[in-house]
């Protein structure tokens, strides 16, 4: 078993087997949900050297923290080219000006030339209805590196601009894992796992952003798909809370309607989560042997 890797930004993420913790709370205000590319850039080059040469799953605590994915993959680049697959209840690829954010590091994934293709799987989310339609990236859509899968959202409107092929629709959690299962059945190019829980239904993991259906066997089931030809992997989703102090935080996380958690849920739901990412690590582990 590789030792995975905790980044510590919130506190969230219990004990992990052999883990190498990376403390970083000092951080957490100035990275957490957005920040300028400056910060970033910054916080990147910081965390490559803190970094373990080689390593396993990484876990990187509130999916407020998803955007750091974009740096573990970025690494990943000096070794090969690889897909991308991103198990998310959103799409992670809305517009933001300001920098990079939560729920917009996607479009910079699939603009790195070593990653041949980005799919982003278990979306639920209104973030690709018509409606929010044009806060979408369309840059890596129309260029043919991204591919949403989608689970009971009417995208239609993506056909009338040429990119149904982009938006894949399905009823069910199930016709959704076979369609992508049949498209990798002679696929060989090796893949980097990203996982936010939100991708999970309520009844296998508590998060603080709105959930999709998937069980936790439906993404025991994905991981095993990428079994001898895993790249790397992450895991975001913990349950943690935070009081902003840049007013501009504050006021994006209202409109974004995220919950307030009380003391009491958060500590069932972390004790839930920690339970769930033990079984995760087993079957990250399982898939890279």
């Amino acid at each position: 078993m590789t030792p995975p890797v905790v980044l510590d930004l919130d506190g969230s993420v219990g004990r992990l087997p052999g883990a190498t913790v990376v403390a970083l709370s000092d951080w957490q205000e100035r990275i957490r949900f957005a920040c300028g590319m400056r910060v970033y850039h910054e916080f990147a080059h910081m965390l490559r050297a803190l970094l373990p040469p080689t390593h396993g799953a990484v876990f990187l605590g509130s999916g407020d923290f998803h955007h750091v994915s974009h740096t573990l993959i970025a690494r990943q680049c000096e070794r090969r080219v690889f897909n991308v697959v991103v198990l998310d209840n959103h799409p992670d690829n809305m517009r933001f000006p300001f920098g990079i954010h939560c729920g917009s590091w996607i479009r910079r994934v699939a603009a790195l030339r070593c990653v041949s293709h980005v799919h982003v799987l278990g979306i639920t989310s209104r973030d690709v209805a018509v409606a929010h339609a044009w806060e979408n990236y369309f840059t890596p859509l129309l260029r043919g590196r991204l591919t949403n899968w989608c689970v009971g959202v009417d995208v239609g409107w993506a056909r009338r601009l040429g990119l149904a092929a982009r938006f894949r629709a399905f009823d069910s959690v199930g016709a959704m894992l076979d369609g992508f299962a049949e498209s990798e059945r002679h696929n060989r190019t090796v893949t980097y796992l990203s996982i936010d829980k939100d991708v999970l239904s309520p009844s296998s993991a508590h998060t603080n952003w709105d959930q999709g259906c998937m069980t936790e066997q439906d993404l025991v089931d994905m991981i095993s798909l990428f079994r001898g030809r895993l790249a790397g992997a992450d895991v975001t989703g913990e349950v943690s809370a935070h009081c902003y102090k840049t007013r501009w935080k504050r006021w994006m996380s209202a409109i974004d309607r995220q919950p307030v958690v009380n003391s009491e849920s958060l500590a069932a739901w972390q004790h839930e989560q920690q339970a769930l990412n033990l079984r995760l690590l087993d079957a990250l582990d399982a898939c890279a042997s």
